[in-house]
């Protein structure tokens, strides 16, 4: 009898930030993230540089939590389900833990995207997400096998989810999203007139 087994999963965590920590007020925290970037000239000029749509401190603040108390809060929860996520990955640590080595903030105006990528020495990424009005892009994850597939037919519309090329998050505002770090992703075109804002961060293993 023939038997056919899915191999090499890749986990998706996702769960509200408020589920550990003290409960993060959301119109708080928006409006920490554009005050951020309001007084921020040197990501601004970062940002200008480099042809970056909106806005995002990862290339100029490292002190998110120091400059505002609510990251803090932010942090202290994101501590803990990367914690939940990493048992869940029956990671062996070794009796070393895996700690937040950069958090920053993003925010994306209409037309703007963040391009396929992936976030190199780290273990866990993710995002966590403050503003997400109507139009605003999910977040697109890409099968990691898809460079290897090379003569591969293309996969039937509809076919079942776990077979498929690309997956579609939409996440809510209070929502955090964790992968691994080596997994594709990007951020489609906001087709919304108002900002997309996240905040996003990577986890080492040390």
């Amino acid at each position: 009898m023939s038997t056919i087994e899915s191999l090499f999963v890749t986990r998706l965590y996702r769960a509200r930030l408020s589920e550990f920590g003290t409960p993060v007020d959301a119109d708080e925290l928006e409006a920490s993230c554009f005050s951020i970037a309001e007084d921020d000239e040197a990501g601004q000029e970062w940002c200008e540089a480099n042809a970056y749509p909106g806005y995002t401190s990862y290339a100029s603040l490292t002190d998110l939590p120091w400059r505002f108390p609510i990251f803090a809060d932010v942090v202290a929860s994101l501590d803990q389900h990367v914690a939940t996520f990493a048992k869940d990955l029956e990671f062996d640590l070794d009796g070393k833990s895996l700690k937040l080595e950069d958090l920053w903030i993003n925010i994306l105006p209409q037309g703007g995207m963040h391009a396929s990528h992936i976030h190199p020495h780290s273990v866990i990424s993710g995002t966590t997400y403050v503003s997400m009005p109507d139009g605003a892009s999910a977040l697109k994850l890409e099968d990691p096998r898809s460079g290897r597939m090379m003569a591969s037919p293309v996969r039937k519309k509809g076919s079942r989810r776990d077979l498929q090329p690309f997956i579609y998050m939409k996440p809510e505002v209070g929502d955090v999203l964790l992968w691994e770090s080596w997994l594709r992703h990007e951020v489609p075109m906001n087709m919304s007139e108002d900002e997309r804002v996240s905040v996003s961060f990577n986890y080492i293993w040390e």
